[in-house]
């Protein structure tokens, strides 16, 4: 088999919307029928997925390997940087955590990671067509280059060629790609096949006397002008515009509380889809106000989250309206919190021996170790007023929990898992409403407490949900770019077969 080959999208700055372009990327060329592989050395990321061998990865790529009708593989991210602080971050390579780290310390540490990054591509590179690079921030970051593993670095190890991308909705997207390209080397701007204008909103024809000259000074192609796309496709990072929304709309209120370490809060994607559910995210008692159902969500840092929901008042708001009969939900972290006690004895969850008392609304008590429990797990919920509904999903967390009341679900070994008591659950399984079975129970359960009639038309599951939104995101995109020249930029000819 030959050799894949590749193509690097790398942006002008965080949030320039490389995922959602190389997302993109991966669904036409899957549609023209190629294998097609992402790929990204290095992410950061609260957000992260348990593969079907127990390793864990970004979930950025998950997405972007779903959209490629690929099974996740950790090879397309094997490192992956899970932030437990502003200067240090849980350090994973190929899934498996190697430990906890500052800045300082991992910079020293990264280069010496290339043979693994490499090994993990080439590997790919045996098994598809092509492979869809993402880099990360902006490969212009000069106090970084000397060291970069994710940008250019990379793209001079595996010879891709470049995309290089900038947000014209943030503004100054000429200066953006102009400044760029200047502040590379000659040997990294030859790699840059084209520009590619993103995020524009508007008539594209008023753009034309600033593409021109943006080409003029910049010797290099513009691709494209990609519209602001309204497509709902998972957000990489608590940079999502979704954690803004605070304001409930719809007959249900569900509102999640916004931590300030909060991880996969992908899990409650499909409740937005709901038409009678508003999702919103909360930081304060006063925006929590008197919502029908209270989530707790993930985070990497259960114990400070923990701490902080006490000092802002919001602990006091939840335990007051778990009382008066409100439902209350906790995922992974958010479970622990509603637990009796939470125990770190080797300072592996907080950095320092403790034993905080949590909101005591489950009677489980948590302790943290350094192991870390990777599965990916289906069960059906038993739990009184949400009994039946099938869930798929993956666990992924480092604290042990004792359960002394009743479980929320088996698992398909008939284990018992997750726990509740009166109108409070909790439970370890991400991606507990992809099925859209629990998210169903749900709904009747709050329109039985508000005497409201649930809506009669069924939910797509998550999963079909996201082929549309792929579909769409692909369809706008490859309207936008060239991809002619996209594929001579890789030496293959566009089949354009969709």
């Amino acid at each position: 088999m030959s050799r894949a080959k590749c193509i690097m999208v790398q942006g002008t700055m965080s949030g320039a919307g490389k995922s959602l372009l190389c997302t993109a990327l991966c669904r036409i060329f899957a549609q023209d029928g190629y294998r097609v592989a992402p790929f990204k050395s290095q992410n950061m990321a609260l957000n992260s997925f348990v593969t079907r061998d127990g390793l864990e990865m970004g979930r950025a790529q998950v997405v972007q390997a779903q959209a490629a009708g690929m099974e996740p593989d950790v090879r397309m991210n094997p490192i992956l940087l899970k932030p437990s602080s502003d200067v240090g971050s849980q350090v994973i390579v190929n899934g498996e955590v190697r430990g906890q780290m500052p800045a300082a310390a991992y910079f020293k540490l990264k280069k010496s990671l290339i043979p693994e990054i490499l090994a993990a591509y080439d590997s790919l590179a045996e098994e598809v067509d092509i492979i869809v690079i993402e880099g990360a921030g902006s490969p212009a970051e000069i106090n970084l280059k000397a060291d970069d593993i994710v940008n250019m670095g990379l793209a001079k190890l595996v010879d891709a060629p470049v995309l290089l991308a900038g947000d014209i909705d943030r503004g100054g997207v000429f200066a953006q790609l102009y400044g760029t390209v200047e502040l590379l080397e000659p040997a990294e701007r030859a790699r840059i096949k084209g520009l590619v204008i993103n995020k524009f909103r508007g008539d594209a024809a008023i753009l034309k006397p600033g593409l021109t000259m943006l080409e003029e000074k910049t010797h290099l192609p513009v691709l494209g002008v990609v519209p602001y796309l309204r497509v709902d496709i998972e957000d990489e990072d608590s940079l999502s515009s979704r954690l803004e929304s605070n304001t409930a709309v719809k007959p249900l209120d569900a509102a999640i509380l916004r931590l300030p370490h909060i991880s996969n809060f992908t899990d409650f994607m499909p409740l937005e889809q709901h038409p009678l559910l508003s999702v919103r995210y909360v930081q304060s008692p006063r925006q929590l106000g008197a919502p029908d159902v209270v989530i707790l969500p993930g985070t990497k840092n259960t114990i400070d989250d923990l701490l902080w929901l006490r000092q802002c008042g919001l602990e006091a708001a939840v335990q007051k309206l778990a009382t008066s009969g409100t439902p209350v939900l906790g995922v992974c972290g958010g479970y622990q919190m509603l637990g009796e006690t939470l125990a770190d004895p080797e300072g592996t969850e907080s950095g320092r021996s403790q034993t905080v008392r949590g909101l005591g609304l489950l009677p489980i008590q948590t302790v943290f170790t350094d192991a870390k429990h990777r599965t990916q797990d289906t069960a059906t919920v038993t739990a009184p007023q949400l009994a039946g509904a099938v869930l798929t999903g993956y666990q992924i967390h480092t604290g042990r929990t004792a359960v002394q009341g009743v479980p929320f679900c088996r698992l398909a070994d008939g284990s018992a898992e997750g726990c509740v008591k009166d109108n409070v659950a909790g439970t370890y399984l991400h991606g507990l409403f992809d099925t859209g079975e629990l998210t169903e129970k749900l709904v009747q359960l709050l329109c039985s407490r508000k005497d409201i009639s649930p809506a009669s038309a069924p939910l797509l599951s998550m999963a079909e949900y996201r082929q549309q939104q792929f579909d769409l995101l692909a369809d706008g995109v490859r309207r936008a770019l060239d991809m002619n020249a996209l594929y001579a930029a890789m030496g293959l000819e566009g089949r354009n077969t969709v």
